[in-house]
């Protein structure tokens, strides 16, 4: 699609969440590349400041940012309340974390944090902005599943949870979401080698790089409810989907066991 009409489509703005690093900073860059201005989130300051030196020197955009965790439902409102002048068109809530290992040993504190932030803030915000763009009529959403999202995965029981509740939640919206002018997708990666494996205390050895993903899951958006970017999500995700899902649950359970016991 061409820059103007990109951007005339949606709005003059993007909003990104976990622009620091990994699909977010990806997506950060293809959108400017594009003609958007941006308004960043995530929680390392000193990434965002970088990002946005580096971004207006090379695609002389506008670029706002705020250093904030979105699973405080305070920042949250704040962010709606600093946002709503903003010529905002476009979201890309890739803002989330995991945790591997034995549930009952993981901290519930952290669990929790992973829900709030994975689906609490990701449905406020899209409710939010689905009802600015309901009175234009035009908007676009992206929202992240996961492969890990389409059954239940041993050692990432939470994680896997909170990615099938989002891939339900944007496949939900979707037809509704078409009545009244609103793109929606779920970009449903593979393991992805960014800050999140460290975060996860995983092993990332099987994993695609981020570059990419934003670029061709921007094609897709209004097209079809979910993506599966780059040959590794669309080989594992697709050479899964024809078995039995215990049978995937039994597989994925063997791939997370060695992403989560094998890390060191």
């Amino acid at each position: 699609m061409a820059k103007e009409t990109f951007v005339h489509k949606y709005g003059e703005w993007a909003f990104v969440t976990g622009a620091s690093s990994g699909i977010g900073k990806d997506f950060a860059l293809e959108l400017a590349r594009t003609g958007f201005n941006l308004y960043l989130v995530a929680r390392r300051e000193d990434e965002l400041s970088k990002l946005k030196k580096e971004i207006e020197e090379v695609y002389k955009v506008a670029v706002t940012y705020r250093a904030f965790d979105l699973s405080s439902t305070e920042n949250v409102n704040t962010l709606i309340t600093e946002t709503k002048d903003i010529n905002i068109g476009l979201i890309v809530l890739a803002a989330g974390f995991g945790s591997g290992g034995k549930f009952t040993e993981l901290s519930l504190e952290t669990e929790l944090n992973q829900i709030d932030l994975n689906c609490r803030s990701v449905v406020q915000l899209t409710h939010h902005f689905a009802n600015r763009f309901k009175l234009k009529q035009k908007g676009g959403i992206i929202l992240f599943g996961s492969l890990v999202g389409f059954q239940g995965v041993a050692w990432a029981s939470t994680y896997s949870a909170t990615k099938a509740f989002i891939q339900s939640f944007a496949e939900g919206l979707y037809d509704e979401f078409k009545l009244i002018g609103i793109d929606i997708l779920s970009v449903a990666p593979g393991p992805v080698n960014s800050g999140f494996g460290e975060r996860a205390h995983m092993s990332m050895g099987l994993s695609q790089s981020p570059k990419g993903i934003a670029k061709f899951s921007l094609v897709c958006l209004g097209k079809k409810p979910t993506v599966r970017p780059g040959f590794l999500s669309k080989f594992l995700g697709y050479s899964l989907i024809v078995l039995p899902k215990r049978l995937r649950s039994l597989i994925l359970k063997q791939i997370m066991s060695d992403m989560v016991f094998k890390k060191k």
